[in-house]
């Protein structure tokens, strides 16, 4: 290894640990996942067994390069986070900010036009089918108050 050991290293805007290896390393890049990650390690070249602190700075480059457009390098698209985006009609892989933004945006178009996801989404509940019944409660507990509680144990004495 020519190049010395990095403690931090700065890869997409994120500061990865350099004792990880490279696929669980990127892994700490917000829209990158471990398949992902090891898709992308290996496109780009690099030995998935090397430490992110011995990366040299074109393989960082590489890495970004990749990640920014995996389908580009022979990625298939259903690896990607964004498949068929509506605006594009392409598979594209956001991360960081972006699919933050992009979240935030599909659920505002879900809400506008009044789908039962964006219904769910605008009244604070479950979207996904899951229980509400007992779960998923913003207040107090629903049951027996303390008041109730206090009159029984005084009828009993």
């Amino acid at each position: 290894m020519s190049e010395e050991f990095r403690h931090i290293v700065r890869i997409m805007g994120t500061d990865i640990d350099g004792s990880l290896r490279v696929p669980f390393g990127i892994r700490k890049i917000r829209g990158v996942g471990i398949r992902l990650g090891n898709a992308v390690t290996r496109a780009a070249g690099i030995d998935p067994d090397k430490r992110v602190g011995f990366l040299s700075d074109q393989e960082i480059q590489r890495l970004e390069g990749v990640i920014q457009d995996p389908t580009a390098v022979g990625i298939p698209g259903w690896m990607v986070n964004r498949q068929r985006d509506p605006a594009t009609g392409k598979d594209l892989n956001l991360t960081r900010s972006d699919l933050a933004l992009a979240m935030k945006q599909d659920i505002e178009q879900q809400i506008k036009m009044k789908s039962w996801r964006g219904i769910r989404h605008s009244l604070g509940l479950k979207v996904r089918g899951q229980r509400t019944r007992t779960t998923a409660r913003k207040s107090a507990a629903v049951g027996v108050s303390k008041k109730q509680i206090l009159a029984a144990k005084r009828k009993e004495e």
